[in-house]
């Protein structure tokens, strides 16, 4: 996927008038305060993730750091997997009203970028948003940035907030929502047998909120621990819902009838498989994305005071839907995802692949560089890959000159 480049006409002047009532430019002494606040917050993200306190939005300084500079970057993760969605040719998102409900909203992150996502296309549907959260100050930023940006953006949206506590399964909306996403919140969620409680939440809220040809999307931070837990829910998910062969196999007749209470999950994207996650086979590996992104003015100067780097998005997702939609459809089962950056070391050039059930290496030497395969110095994380004439080694792929090398495209 290409990369973003953040609006700045409307989302920085939102923010800017939300924490400090004018759009005006920030500068110091404010900047610099500011950038202490982001500073300190990057630190519990990451080195302090034991000790980050679940209402830690409830700190006036940190909740103002978190909507002027984390915001802008979370907001536009949400653009790949409805990219990815918008892609299928049954077309799940071409509807005239779509109802979306946001778990864990925080000050409405992912609202935002839905309407963005949406607002760029040429005929948007009316976005009913249902945002919930358990920290009330968190609606109230929710329901302040919204007006605030619905005004800029002109787009066709409602929202409705609400208290809830995800962990107690009574709090649950019903409801029958076309897309479902839990944004940033799981990896928050549980600490004793974390991933069979989180795997028993997600199956409740899609049993009980998800239409029958509806999504629902997770994102999660690209820490090694939170993108391994995320995939081990994954696994879990597509256990517990009793959909644990890929599309091409026959389940055995006991599989066929799941209990009431269970839910049959397929997982759409990214993985090109539904089958138990082969990044979990080494405790080394984890997944996740990586796309290039142009940070708004505001960012590149609080990177300049703290030392950050916000040049790029970087998280771990994952689509599930109760049908048997895939990304698999668009691109072929023969695909594969790449997985890492490029690993380039004397004579050749190698990537992480993904796919047909192994995450495995592939090489190529440049000795062995032809026309045919050229494209493999242009991938890139994320992309989807095929190949003709492979040569399977065992613990790796390898190019020969005759190995063709292709890009797929949703349209090839």
């Amino acid at each position: 996927m290409k990369g973003i480049n953040a609006d700045k006409n409307i989302l920085e002047d939102v923010l800017l008038e939300y924490i400090y009532g004018s759009p005006a430019r920030l500068k110091p002494p404010g900047l610099n305060i500011m950038a202490s606040n982001v500073a300190r917050l990057s630190g519990l993200f990451t080195k302090g993730r034991e000790s980050l306190p679940k209402s830690y939005l409830k700190d006036k300084n940190l909740r103002s750091a978190y909507i002027l500079y984390f915001l802008p970057s979370n907001l536009y993760k949400i653009h790949l997997p409805l990219k990815e969605l918008s892609l299928h040719p049954e077309k799940p998102l071409l509807k005239e009203r779509l109802k979306i409900l946001d778990i864990g909203s925080g000050p409405g992150t992912v609202v935002l970028g839905v309407m963005d996502f949406f607002t760029r296309q040429a005929s948007p549907p009316f976005l009913e948003f249902t945002a919930v959260d358990a920290v009330e100050g968190n609606l109230r930023d929710a329901g302040e940035l919204f007006k605030l940006y619905k005004d800029k953006s002109m787009a066709s949206a409602s929202l409705k907030t609400g208290r809830l506590n995800i962990e107690n399964p009574e709090t649950i909306p019903e409801g029958h929502f076309d897309i479902i996403i839990v944004s940033n919140l799981l990896n928050e969620l549980f600490y004793d047998d974390a991933i069979a409680k989180r795997v028993d939440i997600l199956i409740k809220l899609m049993s009980q909120t998800m239409s029958e040809d509806g999504s629902c999307i997770i994102i999660e931070p690209a820490l090694w621990e939170t993108s391994r837990e995320m995939l081990e829910v994954r696994d879990g998910l597509l256990k517990q819902g009793l959909n644990i062969y890929p599309h091409t196999q026959k389940a055995p007749n006991h599989y066929k009838n799941p209990s009431p209470s269970r839910v049959g999950v397929g997982v759409y994207s990214p993985c090109l498989i539904c089958e138990p996650c082969p990044a979990l086979i080494n405790p080394k590996d984890w997944c996740h994305e990586d796309m290039p992104w142009t940070p708004p003015p505001l960012i590149k100067e609080i990177d300049k005071l703290t030392g950050l780097r916000k040049d790029s998005l970087k998280f771990s997702y994952l689509v599930l839907r109760k049908d048997n939609l895939s990304l698999s459809d668009i691109y072929g089962k023969e695909s594969f995802r790449v997985v890492s950056e490029p690993l380039i070391s004397k004579g050749k050039i190698e990537f992480y692949i993904c796919g047909k059930g192994e995450r495995k290496l592939i090489t190529r030497l440049d000795k062995d560089k032809t026309t045919l395969n050229k494209a493999f110095n242009e991938l890139n994380r994320g992309n989807v890959v095929c190949f003709e004439h492979l040569s399977d080694e065992g613990k790796r792929f390898r190019l020969g000159k005759d190995t063709g090398v292709f890009l797929k495209k949703p349209d090839s």
